[in-house]
């Protein structure tokens, strides 16, 4: 099943949430003498995730300043712990357990191995753990894991819509070939049992062809690509191995307009691929990009242009740094969703219940709309498919949420599968 979110209700929920924004800010603004709610960003900067950290990072920080700078959240300032882990599980421990003990209610490690690592101690602390587009697909059911929230699509649903892409826009899936490759990773191998499922659905098949880490030599596996000629091409890596893998399919052969990546595809990589060479590589896109969006500019109005910003301003609108700006969107607004209803102190289950509230939220439309319930912490699923034009991404579909029927029985499989372990 296909659920699409078109532009028409997403400017009607943004006008909406502009309104209650402005209307809270101005009731906040004089009490700032409230408690602080603490984040605590405990994330690789030093590791394997430096081509995202970074921007993703300043993007969270902006976002924050900005709402301390209007009032905070119904008068509380969020304070933000800002430290490295390396990517390395015993930091990330270490960072946690400081974290916790200055009061953190919240945490987001950006690491896939030091959140893994982390999943049994934030149920038992009854801490959050915001995990977006990284981490445990299937932490997307709230009830095994009630204090974990992907909070975007996994990469289960990257895949399926990519896969729906090919099917409506890209002359449909039944008897086509769709070589999927990737870093030889878990990460790099997880779409294959969406991918496989839709290919016996569909009538198409689909071939695994995997590239050793870290990804710099590509060229034996898309010798073997080019051999078994596919119509469409999905690419599963991340950082430097992506612009390899886009110069190395071009090079045997392959279409850009043939190429479709997951989420972590930035303007960077395009540039060491050739701005016009790249033309036509499609993405997973999971914000908006650019700054045309009421919450980048009043950003860039209220802490950028105030010389308070955490980076480079040229950073500001790219992808990495939007969705970080969006992980803190959602975060606050489940945090004043849990003042609400709850009031001070906000706590660990207490946050929780306010991501539980979250419904047709996206940032002004900044992301797509994301309804977070007891059960779903994924947020439904969505995204869409924008193309490199040579010096932008644009969008090319509305924000859909595809196959969610296949989705949810791999996250409900392995799901259980956790339970059992534990």
């Amino acid at each position: 099943m296909i659920h699409r979110r078109g532009a028409l209700r997403t400017a009607t929920v943004a006008i909406a949430a502009a309104a209650c924004a402005l209307t809270g800010f101005a009731a906040q603004a004089s009490a700032q003498d409230k408690e602080p709610i603490t984040f605590a960003l405990l994330q690789d900067f030093t590791g394997v995730y430096t081509f995202v950290s970074n921007e993703y990072n300043q993007g969270q920080q902006d976002y924050i300043k900005m709402v301390n700078a209007t009032g905070g959240v119904q008068g509380h300032p969020i304070d933000l712990i800002v430290r490295d882990t390396g990517n390395e599980p015993q930091r990330g421990i270490e960072a946690y357990n400081r974290a916790v003990e200055e009061g953190a209610v919240l945490v987001d490690f950006l690491s896939t191995p030091v959140s893994r690592a982390m999943v049994p101690r934030v149920l038992e602390d009854e801490v959050v753990m915001i995990t977006a587009l990284h981490g445990r697909g299937d932490a997307s059911d709230g009830k095994t894991f009630p204090y974990v929230f992907p909070m975007m699509a996994t990469y289960w649903s990257q895949a399926s819509v990519l896969a729906n892409y090919i099917e409506e826009s890209m002359g449909g899936l039944e008897g086509k070939r769709i070589a999927h490759v990737f870093i030889d990773s878990p990460f790099g191998r997880e779409p294959l049992p969406i991918l496989e499922e839709l290919a016996e659905r569909k009538g198409f098949e689909v071939k695994a062809f995997p590239y050793p880490s870290p990804g710099n030599e590509q060229s034996s596996t898309w010798s073997d690509v080019r051999r078994w000629r596919p119509d469409h091409v999905t690419i599963w890596g991340a950082g430097g191995g992506q612009p390899v893998s886009i110069r190395t399919a071009i090079r045997n052969g392959i279409s850009p307009e043939d190429i479709l990546s997951v989420v972590w595809l930035a303007r960077t990589d395009m540039e060491q691929v050739g701005f016009d060479a790249a033309t036509g590589v499609k993405r997973f896109a999971a914000t908006h990009t650019g700054r045309d969006t009421p919450v980048i500019q009043r950003i860039m109005d209220q802490v950028v242009t105030q010389g308070n910003g955490t980076g480079d301003e040229k950073n500001v609108g790219n992808v990495y740094y939007n969705i970080g700006v969006a992980t803190m969107a959602a975060s606050v607004r489940a945090a004043e969703l849990a003042l609400q209803e709850h009031g001070a102190p906000l706590t660990g289950p207490k946050l929780k219940q306010g991501f539980e509230m979250v419904e047709d939220f996206n940032a002004e439309g900044l992301m797509p709309p994301i309804t977070i319930t007891e059960k779903d912490h994924q947020g439904g699923g969505y995204g869409r498919v924008s193309m490199w034009t040579g010096d932008s991404w644009e969008p090319q579909s509305d924000w859909i949420a595809a196959y969610q029927d296949i989705v949810w029985e791999e996250i409900e499989k392995n799901a259980k599968q956790f339970e059992q372990g534990n």
